[in-house]
This record gives structure tokens, C-alpha cells and sequence, in this order.
């Protein structure tokens, strides 16, 4: 109470009433701003927006290339004159000294198994030992498939023989035979798939069956006049209003008789027909005929088939007489004999089978007999 009354008694004072005042009113001023600010509306907060770092996104491994060896390309060998041919009838893998030739077969002969891959091993193997492949092509059931002719043209052969004794009428073998129209379109899609491949390749027309010379002579007749029939079908069915002439292609030619023994000589007669058919000279016929196959006979034709002295001595005579003609008359010679099984009769007159077979060594004996070098 007392200090209350100091404290009255001080503000009478002038300066001190005015000092007071001043406070008080500094007090009113403080209150009224605190509840002009609480009665304000909320300020919004400044809130950091938070820095999202951006995750790199994986890149993939590159993977190294490796490069693909490239498939090497196949050997071919260029085409060779045609007076120097001269082969054997062989089985794949097998080849003969000095022997720059080999006759290799189509499943569709019969046996074997060169196609696709393996066939394009097998000529390949040839070629890089400088031998060249004859390659023939039989007529079969699928006459018209033309998968057989594309797998041969891929493969590269040196020569190829489209059909084979397409003529021959026998019923023992009637499967062999081809009406001429129909040969017509086989032999036309085997042809032109050899030739999109390589058009170089020489395309030879089926094969002529054996038959002698004179004897036979009706029968060599109707060779021609098959091949007449087969023109006439290609020029109006095959293609219409075409000039094809059989007299223009390479014909395949079977000859099997004892050649230069007891002085036959039936591949020399067989060239007289055929030239006067093509009307050339003898000489020319190198650009005609191809003979096939060039082999001894043993059977029906005066060879003691008994004696294996006459059949080794005929067969060896023959294939020295062979290669003598076709060398003379520049005709290709891309197949002869290198083994062959007889039925002959032992001194008990039992049948039992006996093999001759050309070695190599035998081989390079009769190539220099018959002069070739």
C-alpha cells in the first residue's frame, strides 16, 4: 500500500507523468499488434521441394561380334577340251593314278548316297586332287522332280548325264525304259538346271544301250528313230514352235563287246553308224557323242565264260582297244571298266562268283599301251 502511494505520488510529477504515459501507450500498441497478428490467416509455409536424383538407366553390354568364318568358295575346274577325256566308273573316295576322270551316280541309279552336302564333299575332294566328275542322273519314278537336277547343279560337277539306256526295251529291266515325249521334259529340266549354274557344263543326253554294230543294225535304227520321236515332242509339247535338234546336243553312248579281241572292233563300227546319222566325219564326233561306258562282254558274245584267263585277257584287250579309238576320233571316254563279278564254273561245274578288278598299277599299264602319256 505504501509503495502504491509512492508510486501515485511520483506521477504528480510533470516528467515523471509523461514517461507514464508514454509506456502505457507503448503497452496498448503492443497488445493490439499481437492480436491483429493472431487474428491474421495462416501464411503458407515455404516447404523444400526435395532434389530427386535421377537414376541412370543401365545400359546394355555391348556384345562383341564375332565374326562368321566365311564358306569357302568351291573349286571348279574350267572346262576341258574333250578329246582329252578320259576316266573310270569309280565309287566315291576312290580315284586312279593318271586317271583324270571319275563316273559317280545319283541315288536314282540304284545305290549310293551323293546328294546334298555329302555329294558337294565328294566332288570337291576331286577337284582339289585335279580330278574331274562325271555325274549321271537316272530317270525314276519322280521323272519330273526337279529337286535331283538342282542338288547336281549346285554341287559343280564337270560333266552330267541326264538319264541313262532311256531306250532300252527289256522286261528284265522295263523300269528303265522312257517314252520319248516324256524324256522330252525330263531331259529339258535336268538340262536347264544345269545350265542356270554353270552354262558352260556339257549335258549329255541319256545313254545309247549296247548293241553290235551290223548285226544290230535295226536296232541302232530305232535308236535314231527315238530320238527323231523325242525332237518332234520337245519342238511341240516342251516348247512349242522351238528348233530344238538332237542332232545339236551330246549323245551318251554304251558300248559292250571284246574290242580287240579276235580283231572285234565294235566301238569303231558304232562310230560309222553314228556319224552318218549326225553327217560328220568321224573325226567330229568328239562334238556328238560321249561314250558313257566302254566295256568287255562275257556273255552270248564268244568268250569262253568258263575260263578266267579269256575273260581277264578279253576285258584287259578291250580296254586298251577303247582307249585307242576314242583317242583317235577325239571322242570323250569318261567311263571303264574297273571291276566286274562273272558266274563262272569251277572243274566241278558248280557257279561260284569270280571278280576281276584293274588295279591302279594294271590301270597305268594300259593307259600307256593304248598310248596315253
Amino acid at each position: 500500500m505504501n509503495r502504491l502511494t509512492t508510486f501515485l505520488a511520483k506521477l504528480k510529477k510533470p516528467g515523471n507523468a509523461a514517461i507514464a504515459i508514454v509506456a502505457v501507450i507503448c503497452i496498448i500498441l503492443a497488445v493490439v499488434s499481437y492480436r491483429l497478428v493472431s487474428a491474421s490467416p495462416d501464411q503458407p509455409r515455404a516447404v523444400a521441394t526435395p532434389v530427386i536424383k535421377a537414376t541412370p538407366t543401365p545400359q546394355p553390354t555391348a556384345t562383341p561380334k564375332v565374326k562368321a568364318s566365311p564358306t569357302p568358295a568351291p573349286l571348279i575346274l574350267p572346262v576341258q577340251d574333250r578329246s582329252k577325256v578320259l576316266g573310270i566308273a569309280g565309287e566315291p573316295g576312290t580315284n586312279y593314278a593318271g586317271i583324270p576322270w571319275i563316273r559317280l551316280s545319283h541315288p536314282t541309279c540304284g545305290w549310293g548316297n551323293l546328294r546334298g552336302a555329302i555329294l558337294k564333299k565328294t566332288i570337291q575332294d576331286y577337284h582339289h586332287k585335279g580330278i574331274r566328275v562325271l555325274f549321271s542322273i537316272c530317270q525314276s519314278t519322280n521323272l519330273y522332280d526337279t529337286a535331283k537336277f538342282d542338288d547336281a547343279a549346285s554341287a559343280y560337277p564337270d560333266a552330267v548325264q541326264c538319264g541313262n539306256e532311256q531306250m532300252k526295251q527289256d522286261a528284265a529291266v522295263s523300269f528303265l525304259y522312257v517314252p520319248p515325249a516324256n524324256f522330252a521334259k525330263f531331259y529339258d529340266l535336268c538340262e536347264s538346271a544345269i545350265h542356270k549354274v554353270r552354262p558352260q557344263t556339257p549335258v549329255i543326253l541319256g545313254s545309247l544301250d549296247p548293241h553290235v554294230a551290223g548285226a544290230d543294225y535295226q536296232l541302232l535304227v530305232n535308236q535314231a528313230s527315238y530320238l527323231d520321236q523325242m525332237q518332234t515332242a520337245m519342238n511341240t509339247s516342251v516348247h512349242p514352235g522351238g528348233h530344238w535338234n538332237w542332232h545339236n546336243q551330246i549323245i551318251g553312248l554304251i558300248d559292250s563287246w571284246h574290242n580287240g579281241w579276235g580283231g572285234a572292233d565294235n566301238l569303231n563300227g558304232l562310230f560309222d553308224f553314228w556319224s552318218q546319222q549326225f553327217q560328220l566325219d568321224k573325226g567330229q564326233l568328239g562334238n556328238h557323242l560321249w561314250v558313257i561306258e566302254g566295256t568287255g562282254c562275257f556273255k552270248g558274245c564268244g568268250i569262253n565264260i568258263d575260263s578266267p584267263y579269256e575273260l581277264a585277257v578279253s576285258h584287259i584287250m578291250t580296254l586298251i582297244s577303247d582307249v585307242q579309238t576314242v583317242r583317235q576320233y577325239k571322242v570323250p571316254l569318261s567311263s571303264t571298266l574297273a571291276e566286274k563279278i562273272f558266274m563262272i564254273r569251277d572243274s566241278t561245274g558248280q557257279l561260284v562268283s569270280w571278280t576281276f578288278k584293274v588295279t591302279q598299277s594294271l590301270y597305268g599299264r594300259i593307259w600307256a599301251w593304248a598310248g596315253v602319256h
